[in-house]
């Protein structure tokens, strides 16, 4: 075990409430269900941050603040930035038709039901936007309440979704088979995860006329230095990942979903997805939040527009869009151990619309399936990033999770 302080005693955590903070984390990682955990939190100038534990389940080299680990969907709040950069430059507009660069999607069929057989449909009332797209409402996602409908089932075999066995496809290909389904619902009519971030990536590339990440690095990672974030793992830096395991639901046995050498993220994939493509580390990911909390600014230089920020940090949902959210937040959270509860959605990110918990309204950043969450709170000028390699196939680091959050809170001071 290691703690490491940085900064100033005296900039809003409680001794207390950070001896708090390691004692809890350190009970989960010697309860033997989370093998290692990074974790980072930052306010007014002070970063705390500890790596606990050890790499692999069995032992081995101890987790580091420089351990690279996969990100999962908190990719999301960073892989948005890139089309609030197009909208700055005006090289997109919210409203406008993706038809011109994403002509897949025009002419869209829209099922009349969304349990329904594939070929019973409507037309779309209008084109798909940008702005749809940014909301996660252009009419496909995933909705684990609708397993085992024609439309879920058909995302899946044509493997639109990035944990299958077998990785997307290149773009071209992912967004032909796309385009072959129906939409399950009316554009803009009900926000819907996870889909809508891949194709904010595709867009990108096709505007720009750059790969997504070689866009993302000029305008994003090298300009925040963020230096080991990316779709992929150089082989130099490889033996700072740990495995990612999937325990068994039944009986916890760790089960590895990815090994580091020779796994998913060895090379560059073929689809870099927006959506839960990157690994990263808790230094990159401050500095990314960091820079949202100052309203887009990296020390002199500016990445965002102030009211870009603003647009992808409060809630952009209508209060009928908010109500399907939160019922089906409610109806899963035996199925998401407590995650997503939320409220409101911004661009590529959750926003906290009211208090359910100890975090404040206006509190923004998402968690990943793989044991990861980032978040920013322009309230108390916070950052908590929380990083293991346990994906959910079980509550355990969903709990985590959740009890990093309540110490972070607990520790506020001032």
């Amino acid at each position: 075990m290691n703690r490491i302080i940085t900064g100033q005693s005296n900039s809003g955590f409680s001794k207390a409430g950070l001896i708090r903070l390691h004692d809890v984390l350190a009970r989960h990682v010697d309860s033997g269900k989370i093998p290692g955990i990074v974790a980072l939190v930052s306010r007014n100038g002070e970063t705390h941050v500890e790596a606990l534990g050890t790499m692999r389940h069995d032992g081995g080299a101890p987790m580091n603040r420089d351990t690279i680990f996969r990100m999962a969907s908190t990719s999301k709040p960073v892989a948005v930035a890139p089309v609030m950069i197009l909208l700055d430059e005006c090289r997109l507009r919210l409203d406008d038709p993706v038809d011109a660069w994403l002509p897949e999607l025009a002419n869209r069929q829209v099922l009349k039901r969304v349990d329904g057989p594939l070929d019973d449909t409507v037309p779309a009332r209008r084109p798909i936007t940008v702005r749809d797209l940014l909301t996660s409402t252009f009419g496909l996602g995933m909705d684990i309440t609708l397993l085992g409908t024609p439309i879920l089932s058909a995302i899946f075999e044509q493997g639109l979704t990035p944990d299958l066995p077998t990785p997307m496809p290149e773009p071209d290909e992912w967004m032909r088979r796309l385009g072959a389904l129906p939409l399950m619902y009316q554009p803009g009519e009900r926000w819907q995860y996870h889909i809508s971030n891949d194709l904010l990536g595709v867009l990108v590339a096709r505007v720009t006329g750059q790969s997504f990440e070689s866009f993302l690095r000029e305008r994003i990672f090298d300009p925040l230095g963020m230096k080991d974030t990316g779709f992929h793992v150089p082989a130099d830096k490889i033996d700072r990942m740990p495995p990612l395991y999937a325990p068994n639901p039944q009986t916890g046995k760790f089960n590895v979903w990815d090994e580091a050498k020779g796994g998913r993220y060895s090379q560059n994939p073929a689809f870099q997805g927006g959506g839960g493509g990157l690994t990263s580390t808790v230094d990159d990911f401050h500095a990314y939040f960091r820079m949202l909390l100052n309203q887009g600014k990296h020390g002199t230089e500016r990445i965002l527009s102030r009211p870009a920020v603003q647009l992808m940090t409060t809630n952009r949902l209508t209060p009928e869009q908010q109500a399907v959210r939160n019922a089906m937040a409610t109806n899963n959270v035996h199925l998401s151990f407590g995650q997503g509860q939320h409220g409101g959605w911004g661009f590529g990110m959750a926003v906290r619309t009211y208090r359910g918990d100890y975090a404040p309204i206006g509190q923004f950043g998402w968690d990943g399936g793989s044991g990861t969450s980032t978040y920013a709170d322009p309230v108390n000028q916070l950052t908590g990033i929380l990083l293991t390699q346990v994906g959910m196939s079980t509550p355990d680091s969903a709990r985590v999770i959740h009890d990093f959050w309540t110490t972070v809170y607990q520790a506020i001071e001032d």
